[in-house]
């Protein structure tokens, strides 16, 4: 599944994976001489579906960050001298392990889409009562 793909089937996830490259980006102007105007319409443009598509394809691998800030861990591992191996920490503590592939860059693709997955399901309960409450407070 390419970049654009994964934002487009996870909504949620694409939400905070969007916030945290507009995060990084403004924080690498930090030691910059940049206006805070020009900061300001940074974060008023905000970063197109497409290029944070494009940037996912190219090094998914920066992708861990993102899933290390929210409590999503993945791990790859050399299974043997032609095999990958991908796994990760479920939210039960338990390490869940993951399909063997031929390249690292297989196994990271593969964790990278289970990770999104797995984020869309832990924002999704929140989505569902906050739209649970709303109804519940019309309906009184």
């Amino acid at each position: 599944m390419t970049g654009l793909e994964l934002l487009e089937k996870y909504p949620l996830a694409k939400n905070i994976v969007k916030d945290w490259f507009m995060k990084s980006m403004l924080e690498s102007f930090k030691d910059e001489n940049v206006p805070e105007e020009f900061k300001q319409f940074m974060l008023e443009q905000g970063i197109e579906d497409d290029k944070v598509g494009k940037l996912i394809d190219v090094n998914v691998r920066i992708l861990f960050d993102v899933f290390d800030e929210n409590d999503i861990f993945i791990n790859i591992i050399k299974e043997d001298s032609t095999k990958f191996m991908w796994g990760y920490v479920d939210t039960t503590g338990n390490y869940i392990k993951n399909g063997l592939v031929k390249t690292r860059k297989e196994a990271e693709h593969a964790a990278i889409e289970k990770a999104f997955e797995i984020l869309e399901a832990k924002l999704t309960p929140a989505v569902q009562e906050i739209e649970v409450t709303g109804e519940e407070i019309v309906k009184e």
